[in-house]
């Protein structure tokens, strides 16, 4: 298959350089926050391992490895804030390093991430908190961090129930935070209504967060693959997704083909292009485009947002250093200024993490 180029390097190249560039500043536990369980971590780790799984390079599978094993002990111990449904998501890289290697203490790793949501506090309808601190709250972030590996632990240890689980969070999520005005999802839902930013009678955030859409489009996507063909709710989400692009693509800003901080609010002026949505997005739009989950027409949204994320937000030095600027830093809910007012960050694990993966999309399209 032949590769397009984007100012000189395939997508696929570009994928390695942002994974090398961090690699050769950070040994893996020292990736920050440091010494952490962590799902910054997390979604930067699974870009590398499926940079392993595309590139068969051994340095991927030791660097995702050695940062669990320098966290998880001999007896499958280590240390997770239980309260929170972001401590899950690293646990995407202990199912595969257990399938890989046979040993037992990532299975009881897993397990224990697994257990978590027996305790997790849980809305009247039986949806997640998204931590104990925000009470009766539920996110969109949360299905990508608990959702993908939830459903897959299902799969891989024989829990079905756990599916069934994990599509009831989605259909949750997507019935307390959707808005008709635009067809996507507010950034989460506060089901007390005594939040202040919760918006009167809907009880929603008031703003379209663009990360926070990004982890569902994430999410929504990965489950679908992971479904078998003929589950029953395999087409609702085909439906679900196809609705969320089409809607996406009305949002993206037509000179840079990025998105904005707050999605659809790009006419006011202190509204900002912001990467690691539009890195969610491209992935999002890719994948879906190459699987046949929405007219591959729609590929050239996804093209067209990358090549924006290139040309506008990476830099790279004398030596081939890759720096992905514009990443939003971590947020939580909040109104219209709290958003637009967000520092940004260079290198943050959320923004290089997923533009590895938006990258490994776009190879194949």
């Amino acid at each position: 298959m032949n590769q397009v180029l984007i100012q000189g390097k395939s997508a696929l190249e570009w994928a390695e350089n942002a994974a090398k560039s961090l690699m050769d500043e950070f040994e893996p536990i020292m990736l920050p926050p440091a010494n952490r369980w962590h799902y910054h971590q997390g979604v930067f780790l699974c870009g590398v391992y499926q940079l392993y799984l595309e590139t068969a390079n051994e340095a991927y599978f030791h660097y995702v490895k050695e940062y669990v094993d320098k966290l998880v002990d001999e007896n499958g111990n280590f240390y997770f804030e239980r309260d929170q449904l972001d401590a899950i998501q690293p646990g995407l890289l202990l199912l595969p390093l257990y399938e890989q290697t046979g040993d037992d203490r990532y299975k009881v790793a897993a397990s224990k991430l697994r257990n978590l949501l027996k305790t997790i506090n849980q809305t009247s309808e039986g949806g997640f908190w998204h931590k104990d601190k925000y009470p009766y709250q539920m996110w969109l972030d949360g299905l990508y961090m608990a959702g993908p590996f939830t459903l897959q632990y299902g799969q891989q240890f024989n829990e079905p129930k756990l599916v069934d689980l994990v599509l009831k969070q989605e259909a949750l999520m997507r019935k307390n935070t959707f808005d008709p005005e635009t067809g996507l999802y507010f950034h989460g839902w506060d089901e007390s209504g005594m939040t202040p930013w919760s918006v009167p009678k809907t009880n929603t955030a008031p703003e379209i967060w663009g990360r926070s859409l990004g982890w569902y489009g994430l999410a929504v996507v990965d489950l679908i693959t992971l479904l078998p063909e003929d589950h029953e709710k395999r087409s609702e989400l085909i439906r679900v997704l196809q609705d969320l692009i089409k809607n996406l693509v009305r949002y993206q800003d037509e000179e840079s083909g990025l998105w904005y901080q707050i999605i659809n609010k790009g006419n006011l002026p202190d509204n900002w292009l912001e990467s690691s949505c539009s890195s969610l997005f491209v992935y999002t739009i890719a994948k879906a485009a190459k699987c046949g989950f929405i007219d591959s027409t729609y590929a050239k949204y996804a093209k067209k947002g990358y090549e924006g994320i290139i040309s506008q937000y990476v830099e790279e030095d004398e030596e081939g250093k890759l720096a992905l600027t514009g990443i939003c830093i971590g947020t939580s809910i909040g109104v219209y200024d709290y958003y637009v007012n967000r520092q940004t960050s260079v290198n943050d694990l959320h923004g290089v993490g997923t533009f590895i993966m938006a990258s490994l999309q776009l190879k194949d399209l």
